[in-house]
């Protein structure tokens, strides 16, 4: 079984009037859900990354810190290997795990969030400047939460995928959640 890990990543979004928009994002890797992000016309800052560890494990375990160690995967930049960053980790119980220099094919997990990001979002969509850009984020991001199926998670979303793992009593369908492919059709 795949251990639970935290997979942080970046991308740029260029604009069509040549603005940058950077943006990191955290990703759990059981129900690859986005957990959070940040993005910005500037670079991205080591104090956006350790806010965002703070909003994951709280987000992800209801807690302040992480129930058991978590392994968080990262790039190897300054931003994530920073000192006062590797204390929040600690103190979150994160387990640190860098990829290797020049090596972000080794971090699979956010180079397939980034490329399936650009392709279904940035790409066919008009960003003209950077403000455009930083209004539509929050909406893409909520879009594959909720809307985009994974076939790691039987061709359900992120979202339908962890409300399917919740007891039936619970759940918001009242235990009557299929997955797409149930819920096709076949021909006899």
């Amino acid at each position: 079984m795949l251990q639970r890990a935290l997979v942080f990543g970046r991308a740029g979004i260029t604009c069509w009037n040549g603005e940058i928009v950077r943006v990191a994002f955290a990703r759990d890797s059981h129900d690859r859900e986005v957990i959070s992000w940040v993005a910005t016309t500037a670079g991205i800052s080591g104090e956006m990354i350790r806010d965002m560890m703070v909003h994951c494990v709280e987000q992800r375990f209801a807690d302040i810190r992480a129930p058991r160690k978590v392994q968080w995967l990262t790039d190897n930049g300054s931003i994530f290997a920073a000192y006062r960053t590797l204390e929040i980790a600690a103190a979150l119980n994160l387990e640190p795990c860098f990829t290797p220099v020049e090596s972000p094919e080794s971090n699979g997990m956010a180079e397939a969030f980034v490329k399936t990001f650009k392709r279904n979002y940035v790409r066919v969509n008009p960003i003209p400047d950077a403000s455009t850009a930083l209004q539509r984020i929050d909406q893409w991001m909520e879009d594959y939460n909720s809307e985009h199926p994974h076939f790691r998670l039987g061709y359900r979303s992120p979202r339908e995928y962890i409300e399917s793992l919740k007891p039936a009593d619970v759940r918001s369908d009242g235990g009557q959640l299929q997955s797409s492919k149930d819920r096709s059709t076949t021909r006899p």
